[in-house]
């Protein structure tokens, strides 16, 4: 429920509630006191009018059975004496708790029960006492006399007498002054502990949260015995959010800092290599130790090759450094796959048959297939991939083998690059494109490599808008498929876009 919403039910509830109980109060305190009076007796429905103002209810009957009396007796001047009609006029009053008495000099005439009227009966002043109107009785109970003459010329009075005494009122009054005080103070409770178990305790259980966020500890979860579909829940549902965002930005920072420094231990454990071997060779120039011109050429042949495997690494490095700041430029231009991938093979297989590695080169695309791209960072990848292959082919006997197929797939060009080598092993095969994962734990010397060259394999495939993934059989080779979209024609027939991704 929205706190608007609770608001407002609160709002109605301060006045409503109170008055509802009060007027239900009302209701009970009346019964009780009349019961308590034993004015039952008279009537069995409550008349509230008595209950509250007992003077003003009985003086306004009074009043107009009096009036009522007056007219009648205009066509009978006896009719007081008539048995039946003050039984009619006793019965008549019933309801408002009230009965009749009528005297005859000091006799009593008539009273319907004599136990009723007992107590007042000698508190009854005599015919002609001159009071206008209703007056008290020493026992607080309200009467009205009427005096009249008997047709004998007795001296006779009609008394009206509430069976209501007036102390019904003020115990009424002090009832419900209390009854509305407590009505008040339990509303108050009942709202305040709704408001609070709704409000103040989330909120407390949210600033308990942020503590547990400033302190570091992302791993903290709301309690979820909370049933707000309000508010709450939305600032619930935001904090959970950001604790995740906040959580994910921390395994970020602390995964990146371990990568950093495996990338320096790697780095560093890479260079060490050649750096030793350019100094050992170089020591054996300087003291002589080749002798001959074609021991010293091998020297330094040695020396160019280390040289170059470290300029390699240095370069993955730099391109490290670009990727992870998400700025790598591209040129993009439309290049003729045909053209362009043939280029790239005869590149390829010089370097592969120095190395007794046979590569198989089909495509299978038509002669005018294009598409949008960066020479200079596919052939980037095919070489990372290639380099790969070879670097973890296993095989000594001359018998490594490369495959390179392009596959025309209607929208896209699919290129595979597939080797005879060791392969992978199916768990590590969701891992390989990871920064700094390696099958070869080992790290020998032999292998190399930094770890990150299939990263940016898939970072440079990615940023053209392919993808990239890979199959492999342990002990029958890997295959690594790519795929590139193919160039669409626009009207807008620019040859060249250049692209920086920086964010």
């Amino acid at each position: 429920m929205r706190f608007r919403t609770k608001l407002l039910i609160t709002s109605l509830a301060i006045v409503l509630l109170p008055l509802f109980l009060s007027f239900g109060t009302y209701l009970a305190l009346g019964r009780y006191l009349v019961y308590k009076q034993q004015a039952q007796q008279f009537s069995a429905v409550v008349d509230y009018g008595m209950v509250s103002d007992p003077g003003g209810t009985f003086a306004e009957m009074t009043d107009e059975l009096v009036k009522e009396i007056t007219v009648l007796r205009f066509s009978d001047f006896f009719i007081l004496e008539d048995m039946s009609f003050l039984e009619d006029l006793d019965s008549q009053i019933a309801s408002r708790y009230s009965f009749i008495i009528v005297k005859k000099d000091n006799e009593i005439y008539y009273v319907a029960d004599r136990d009723r009227g007992k107590q007042v009966i000698s508190e009854l002043p005599g015919y002609g006492n001159d009071i206008e109107g209703i007056y008290y009785t020493p026992s607080k109970y309200l009467v009205r006399q009427y005096d009249f003459p008997f047709s004998d010329g007795s001296k006779g009075s009609l008394y009206f007498i509430s069976g209501i005494r007036t102390a019904l009122t003020t115990s009424l009054l002090i009832y419900m002054s209390i009854s509305v005080i407590l009505i008040l103070l339990i509303t108050s409770i009942v709202l305040t502990m709704w408001i609070g178990r709704s409000f103040f305790k989330p909120i407390g259980e949210l600033n308990k949260a942020m503590q547990h966020i400033k302190d570091g500890n992302f791993d903290y979860i709301l309690p979820t015995d909370i049933k707000d579909k309000g508010e709450i829940e939305a600032l619930y549902r935001n904090y959970e959010d950001m604790r995740l965002r906040l959580k994910e930005s921390a395994d970020e920072k602390i995964e990146r800092e371990k990568q950093n420094k495996e990338l320096i231990s790697n780095i560093s454990h890479d260079l060490k290599t050649p750096i030793t071997a350019i100094k050992g060779y170089s020591q054996g120039l300087i003291e002589g130790v080749a002798d001959s011109p074609q021991k010293q050429m091998k020297y330094i042949k040695i020396i160019n090759s280390k040289a170059n495997d470290m300029n390699n690494l240095i370069n993955e490095l730099t391109l490290y450094s670009s990727i992870d700041n998400n700025r790598i430029p591209y040129n993009f231009v439309r290049l003729n796959v045909a053209d362009y991938f043939r280029d790239c093979i005869d590149e390829i297989g010089a370097d592969l048959e120095s190395k007794s590695i046979k590569l198989n080169y089909s495509n299978l695309t038509s002669p005018d297939t294009q598409i949008i791209a960066d020479p200079e960072q596919i052939k980037r990848v095919i070489n990372n991939i290639v380099s790969n292959s070879v670097k973890y082919m296993g095989r000594e006997d001359g018998t490594g083998q490369i495959d390179i197929r392009l596959l025309d797939e209607l929208d896209s060009v699919r290129i595979e690059l597939e080797d005879n080598g060791k392969g992978i092993a199916q768990q590590d095969i969701p891992n390989i494109f990871d920064r700094f994962y390696r099958t070869d734990s080992s790290r020998n010397s032999k292998q190399g490599g930094s770890g990150i060259g299939l990263s940016i394999v898939k970072k440079i495939i990615e940023d053209h808008g392919g993808y990239i993934w890979a199959t492999s059989h342990e002990g029958e080779g890997t295959c690594m498929h790519f795929v590139l979209r193919k160039y669409v024609d626009f009207a807008n027939d620019a040859d060249t876009v250049m692209v920086d991704n920086a964010q």
